[in-house]
């Protein structure tokens, strides 16, 4: 798992599917869903894992780009 596309096709096998509109959001009721499906026990740890680093680097990517809008093509 390297992708938020990645994390999101993992969501979706649990019947998530997460649009808020603004992907800062969307990365972060991401982790929100993935920890209840984590602390449901219904997740493996590894793939917990690797889905909460991904969505980790990419929430800093977001935030990143919004304290510096001129640097949005990181």
């Amino acid at each position: 798992m390297k992708t938020l596309y990645d994390v999101q096709q993992l969501l979706k096998k649990y019947g998530i599917l997460v649009h808020v509109g603004k992907r800062i959001w969307d990365i972060e009721l991401m982790a929100i869903e993935l920890d209840n499906i984590n602390r449901a026990g219904l997740i493996d740890k590894h793939d917990y894992m690797m889905a909460k680093l991904v969505l980790n680097h990419e929430h800093e990517i977001e935030t990143k780009k919004e304290k510096d809008p001129k640097n949005h093509g990181i």
